[in-house]
């Protein structure tokens, strides 16, 4: 395998380290491509019954103390194939933008550039601790703002390594949700942007990051929101009205800060975590009759 493929490859690999929850137990298998050919190439490797689970930043995931089975792709840079951002003027002639954004480029980036480069709108993707190609498959959102309003189209790879484009429309996109065709992932996405004031941009990022940095836990290990908002509330509201706030189970907490995040206190198992999501949803069933619905994906159970 390391002989056919360029990336980094590893059997047995812990996973723990490359999530925010320091969680999870080993990869029965491990790769980091070097570039899209590379990665293209390996997944040809691959047998067609093998599961494949991709990673990037790890920060919306709970893996399994058992860890993953079949192979882990770990879609991050330095060690992946990103090279960076490009961007190019759309003939809309409507003062906005086109860049096409690879997967594993983190959201703070993608944020940071556009304010850079004097387009506005991307701002909130400054509060999302992940990578664009996680943020492309929840859709991920933050402060009002919502991944798939601003595609264009999305470039995608499937089992047998071959890449093609898709549209918006061929994916049902909902609230941290989005459904398409099965075995084939992102690799890229091409988003618009309007052209504007670089300055503003940049300091309506500083103002969102300081409010974030009020109302959130930060510098802690936690995988950001745990629940997705119910229509018309707020998870964390509806935890803290349930007296939830700084319970423990093991060695994972409900955050005394905010109660939609759930800390691992350092020596946590994904098993604690586990249990403390299922309790938080059995009391606030209880108490307000509202099913909460994890945003956080569960890995290897």
């Amino acid at each position: 395998m390391q002989e056919k493929v360029k990336g980094v490859f590893k059997l047995n690999e812990p996973l723990a380290p490359h999530t925010s929850w320091h969680v999870g137990g080993h990869a029965d298998k491990y790769y980091c491509p070097s570039d899209i050919a590379d990665l293209a190439h390996f997944l040809t490797t691959l047998s067609i019954d093998e599961p494949i689970t991709w990673l990037g930043l790890g920060s919306n995931v709970l893996i399994s103390d058992e860890g993953i089975r079949g192979v882990v792709i770990h879609m991050l840079p330095p060690q992946s194939y990103i090279p960076g951002l490009s961007i190019e003027t759309l003939m809309s002639g409507d003062n906005l933008k086109h860049l096409r954004v690879e997967a594993g480029i983190t959201c703070a980036k993608l944020a940071r550039f556009c304010a850079k480069n004097g387009l506005v709108g991307a701002e909130f993707f400054a509060g999302i601790p992940g990578t664009v190609g996680g943020a492309l498959a929840m859709n991920a959102g933050a402060w009002g703002g919502e991944t798939w309003r601003h595609v264009v189209k999305v470039e995608v790879i499937n089992r047998q390594g071959k890449t093609f484009f898709r549209n918006p429309s061929e994916y049902q996109i909902n609230y941290r949700t989005v459904n398409g065709p099965q075995e084939e992932w992102f690799i890229a996405g091409y988003f618009q942007f309007k052209e504007g004031d670089a300055e503003a941009s940049s300091q309506k990022i500083k103002e969102l990051l300081r409010q974030r940095n009020t109302s959130q836990p930060i510098g802690v290990f936690s995988c950001g929101s745990v629940f997705k908002n119910p229509e018309g509330d707020h998870a964390g509201r509806l935890i803290e009205a349930s007296n939830l706030k700084g319970y423990i189970i093991g060695g994972a907490q409900v955050s005394p800060k905010h109660a939609n995040f759930i800390l691992n206190l350092g020596n946590a198992k994904a098993k604690d975590i586990l249990q403390l999501i299922e309790h938080i949803r059995a009391v606030v069933l209880k108490d307000h009759h509202i099913h909460l619905q994890p945003e956080v994906r569960l890995l290897g159970f």
